[in-house]
């Protein structure tokens, strides 16, 4: 359904439980982007009622890769405590790499008919290393020329995913700069940030690679992924490696040391034996320390 300004504005201090669609019902409602009451103040009306909100939901059908809980059928604000397992997570990146499309796949309305009406915000549970997490991501980032946005978003996320474009050199080079404008805007805060290389499924006209990626997220101290929006891959581990990064600086040692354990234990023999003798031989050379990080930081699971 479609919510008027009071309707927004009434809801903003309420959050509801999950609660699962039928496969038949709308895909979405929209809103505000719900979560930044200092975004209310601050906006002009005009601007704010510019801001949807597409709350995901969990198709009852197979859906490609299905990897989400029941849906959050909520409008959440940022000033309750019971918003603690609330993570918000900004998505940067030029226009056309695929932040959007990354962002529909997670709340899962990239497939429908009313695709483009779904909103820039979207928000769901999913279940991460046997726990529930509950994401919100904001795509709006080009949402207009508002300089206010772009530095407010700088400074509002819990994480953040840069994406940059495989066939784009020009694309990769701006998610450098962004890491640089997070890292002024964020000084003294230790902000979980994966660099996403996306369309790795055009081959023929990449521009950036692997190495390239990888180099680049060790420099500025960041994580690595390499995803597909088009064929779904690696999107599911992104989110999930977002909500593990968020995790090991949130959360406290002994609940971390016990999703490890876990984590640990679903591993085979030879990768264990991998990991053990990789950290050996980065001890006793630094050029191969430097390797060791590069290939961790593809470990999503791991600081």
């Amino acid at each position: 359904m479609t919510l008027n300004r009071g309707d927004k504005l009434r809801y903003l201090d309420k959050r509801r439980g999950s609660t699962p669609f039928a496969a038949q019902q709308h895909l979405h409602r929209r809103s505000m982007p719900v979560d930044e009451r200092d975004l209310r103040a601050a906006l002009p009306p005009d601007e704010l009622s510019g801001l949807v909100r597409c709350t995901s939901y969990s198709p009852g059908e197979a859906h490609r890769e299905s990897w989400a809980s029941d849906s959050s059928d909520s409008v959440i604000s940022s000033g309750s405590d019971s918003d603690s397992s609330l993570y918000k997570v900004i998505l940067l990146g030029e226009h056309g790499v695929g932040k959007t499309s990354l962002a529909r796949i997670f709340g899962g309305v990239e497939d429908c008919a009313d695709a483009d009406e779904a909103g820039n915000t979207y928000d769901r549970s999913i279940i991460v290393d046997g726990e529930e997490a509950s994401l919100v991501v904001f795509d709006i980032w080009e949402q207009d020329d508002s300089q206010w946005l772009q530095n407010h978003c700088m400074k509002m996320g819990d994480a953040y995913i840069i994406v940059y474009s495989v066939t784009d050199k020009v694309s990769f080079e701006k998610a450098s700069e962004l890491r640089i404008q997070l890292r002024r805007a964020r000084q003294t805060e230790d902000i979980p940030i994966i660099l996403v290389g996306n369309k790795s499924d055009l081959v023929r006209s990449r521009e950036v690679s692997v190495d390239e990626g990888r180099a680049c997220a060790v420099v500025f101290d960041c994580k690595f992924i390499e995803t597909s929006a088009a064929l779904h891959h690696n999107v599911k581990d992104l989110f999930e490696g977002i909500v593990r990064q968020i995790r090991l600086r949130k959360d406290s040692k002994e609940d971390n040391a016990r999703r490890m354990a876990n984590t640990k234990r679903r591993e085979s023999i030879g990768k264990k034996a991998k990991r053990f003798l990789g950290r050996i031989v980065a001890k006793n050379n630094k050029k191969m320390a430097f390797k060791a990080k590069s290939k961790s930081c593809h470990d999503l699971s791991v600081l």
